[in-house]
This record gives structure tokens, sequence and C-alpha cells, in this order.
């Protein structure tokens, strides 16, 4: 059918052949409704020197147009798919982890930090490192350290000399890491440790993506060590969550888990480039200079967090480290009394960070079922949703972002509602967490393990199967 439609083009068989693409792109708009005038006029402008050559593929995108118009087939049906009207602005096509480095970016820029990376490559997150090493013009350190273990201690280093301090890696990663986190929490420093989740145990699937890392950062490392979580929910949102978390780490003074996953980091989506001012300030909880000569290393702001002193600044000399420190002087203490209030005040130090409040979207008031997950998930789960209200259910949908602090008004939200189902790609850790934090929950579970995103309509199924018990 392109050889017919550009039988007296006078091209090369060759070069007709190269047509193919465009009698597709012709079906295609006339499936979805599209307007061929457009095709037409960005051919017209990028082939603006061959004219001839884009008169070509117009004739080709037209006779592929034509081809789905006088084709009366019961298999052909035509779609309307309306177009989303967006914000003005400029845009761009972001991936998940470019989104994430380019938040990390934006964050050290509001709070006036260089912005230190220390990294190993793995599956899926070794592009942020790729993208940071690109940024040493606007203030950007990038290191591939010689293994996990040393890019997250670096970080730690960084974070004490006062930069914004990332390390980057996937699960496996995590396992190694946990130490050198750790020590970030009982020196309470800046560290935001960024999980692109993927399938394991061990080195299992790198490829695919999972939710399976959610228990290993909140509970993965020896002795009382809470930690705050965040979850990016699409591959934008990745901006943000970066740029929150940085925030978080650097105004409460402790390691924050940015947890995305495969599925999100190497998915694409239209990006409106943000005004950096429109977005909170990050400030830091520095050491005030009144108290230059009384300071002691854990002395605390009133919200709880532990005042940071850069070394280098005249008066504040410190020393931190692993063993358990002196509330009041920051000496080594073994003190039993002083450990209980030293675990405690970390403790509720990450308890008092203020998160957004769980949002509920759908049948608000008067749900029989509320779907709930976390992260990358949120775009299946919302399209279940809605397809189950299209027949009529009442189904609403609650998706964590901030899992550690809970927002506030999480139990009111998860006790609301008749049945409650928690679906996400693992065996049951969110659910798992939430029976722990919420009393008298007692959710439905939807859990697979496949190393590939939900479909749809399984859950459609599955939870009509819920809704009718």
């Amino acid at each position: 059918m392109v050889k017919d439609a550009l039988a007296d083009s006078g091209m090369e068989a060759k070069a007709v052949l190269k047509c193919r693409n465009m009698f597709a792109l012709g079906l295609v708009c006339w499936l979805f409704s599209r307007d061929l005038e457009i095709a037409f006029n960005y051919l017209r402008d990028k082939f603006a020197k061959k004219p001839e050559l884009a008169e070509a593929n117009i004739k080709v995108i037209q006779a592929g147009y034509d081809y789905g118009h006088n084709t009366h087939s019961s298999a052909m049906n035509v779609y309307r798919i309306e177009s989303k009207q967006k914000e003005p602005g400029r845009y761009m096509d972001i991936t998940g982890n470019k989104a994430t480095a380019y938040g990390f970016i934006a964050a050290a820029e509001k709070a006036g930090l260089k912005l230190y990376l220390g990294s190993y490559p793995i599956t899926p997150a070794t592009d942020v490192l790729h993208e940071l090493s690109k940024h040493k013009s606007l203030g950007v350190t990038t290191v591939q350290c010689e293994d996990e273990i040393a890019g997250c201690s670096s970080a730690v280093g960084a974070s004490f000399a006062g930069a914004l301090a990332v390390t980057s890696t996937s699960g496996p990663g995590i396992c190694l890491k946990s130490e050198a986190m750790n020590l970030a929490v009982i020196m309470e420093l800046p560290l935001v440790v960024l999980d692109v989740q993927r399938g394991g145990p061990a080195t299992g699937l790198p490829t695919k993506s999972e939710q399976t890392d959610l228990l290993q950062v909140l509970f993965g490392r020896n002795g009382e060590s809470p930690m705050p979580v965040i979850a990016a929910t699409s591959p934008v949102d990745c901006f943000d969550a970066a740029y929150q978390a940085s925030k978080m780490a650097l105004e409460h003074m402790t390691p924050v888990v940015l947890l995305t996953d495969a599925f999100v980091a190497n998915g694409s989506a239209a990006f409106k480039l943000p005004n950096l001012a429109d977005y909170p300030a990050i400030n830091p909880p520095y050491v005030p200079e009144e108290l230059k000569g009384t300071w002691t290393p854990y002395m605390r702001a009133e919200n709880g967090t532990r005042y940071w002193a850069v070394p280098g600044r005249e008066g504040f000399t410190h020393i931190l480290g692993g063993l358990e420190k002196d509330n009041k002087t920051g000496a080594i203490s073994t003190n039993p009394e002083n450990h209980d209030l030293m675990t405690r005040l970390r403790k509720q130090k990450i308890d008092n960070i203020q998160v957004p409040d769980l949002e509920v979207i759908g049948d608000v008031d008067d749900a029989d079922l509320l779907i709930v997950g976390f992260g990358g998930t949120y775009g299946h789960l919302r399209a279940a949703m809605d397809e189950l209200r299209a027949q009529g259910k009442k189904v609403a949908h609650a998706h964590f972002k901030f899992i550690n602090p809970l927002p506030k008004n999480a139990a009111q939200v998860l006790t609301k509602y008749k049945k409650v189902v928690v679906a996400e790609q693992n065996m049951g850790q969110l659910a798992a967490f939430l029976r722990m934090k919420v009393d008298g929950l007692v959710p439905y579970q939807f859990n697979q393990v496949k190393g590939q995103p939900f479909v749809v309509n399984e859950l459609v199924n599955a939870f009509n199967e819920i809704l009718n018990k």
C-alpha cells in the first residue's frame, strides 16, 4: 500500500519503504480521531529544505488514514481520548531518575549548599549518578566509590563537612549501606539515601520492579534507629520527593530514605519546569552564634533537632562518632539512663516531623472499599478505582507518599471505611506496618511479586471479589 501511494513519486524503492512508519501513523490517527494537519505541519516544518520528502510522507500518512476509514471491519473501532489541558509553561520529557537528580540539585540550591553524591553503580539507580555527574557547574560533586559501603560512608563525611549529602543504590546496596546509615542516625547528620527498588532477594531481578525493600528501610538496622521514609508516586513526582526528602533531612538532622522503583525510575512523563521560588525554603538548624562557648554537640532546638555546627566555624569545634554520647556534654557515655533518653529523643525527633495529611479520592464519604497503596503503584490503583466506580461501585483510594512518620490522619482514614485493601508489590509489608501502627486495623491484602507492574483488570477483579464478600 505504501508502494502504491508513492508509485508516481519518482523515489527509489528503498526510500519508499522508509515511509512505512508514516502509513502506520496515519492509521493510528484514524483509530484515535487525531487531526492529520498537526502531523502534516510538523513534517513540512521538519523537512522545510526537502519539501518533496515532506509531501511524500504526508501522502503516505493520508493513505494510512484512508485505509482505516475505508475498512469496514468489526475489529476496527475508533476511539477518542480527550487531551489533558496543561498549565502554560515550559515542559520536557523526563524520566524518574533524571527528575530525582534534578530534585536534589534544586534542594541544594535552595538551601545554599553544595550537593555531594557518593555512589556505586547498580541497576536501576545508576542513571542518577550519571545525571548528577554532568552538573559540576551547579556545585555538584559526584564520587563513584569502590563499593556501596564507601559510597554511603563518604556521604556521611560530606554531611559532617556541611554539604547536602546523598547516596544512591538499590535493595542489595541498602544491605551494605545499613551500618553507615546507622552511623548517620546516632551522629544525627542529614543524609538522603535513594533506594531505587528492584526484584530480590540477593541479585534477584536487576531490571525488574518491586516494592520489597519497605521493611528493610524501616527496620533493617541494629538498635533503635528510626528513619523517615518517603515513596515517590510517579516519574514527575520524583522531583518533588527528592526535594522533600532533602528538606526533611537538612531541617531535622536525620538520614531520610527516598524510595522509588524501576518502573517509576525508568518511566517518563511530561514535566513542567518548576519555578524554584515557589518551593518552600530549606532552613538547616545551624547553631546560633550566641551559643558560642556553651554549645555542646547534642544541644537541641525547640523541635528536638540537634543543632548543626559545620566544621571550620570558630568556637564550635566538636567530635561526633558511632558510640553513644552524653546528652549534655557530648562525651562518650555508657550510662543506662542517658542511653534510654537519647534513644527516645532520636525517636521523638522523627515523630515531630510534620507531613501532609493522607488524601482520599473517589467516594470519600461513603465508600464500601478503600484501596490503599504506596509509591509507584499509584496510577494502576487509581485506574482500578475509576473502573470500579464506572461499574457503579462505591470505592475510594488513599495512597501513601509519606510512610514514616505516618500522616497524622492516617488512623482516622484507615478505620473509617467498611473494608480496606492494601495492594502492594510484595508479600504485605505496608499492610504489616499499618497493622502495627493503627489499632484495630485488619485490612484485606492484594500482593504480587512478579517484577512487573500491576495489571488493572486483575486489580478490578480482585477488588470486586472483596466487595462481594
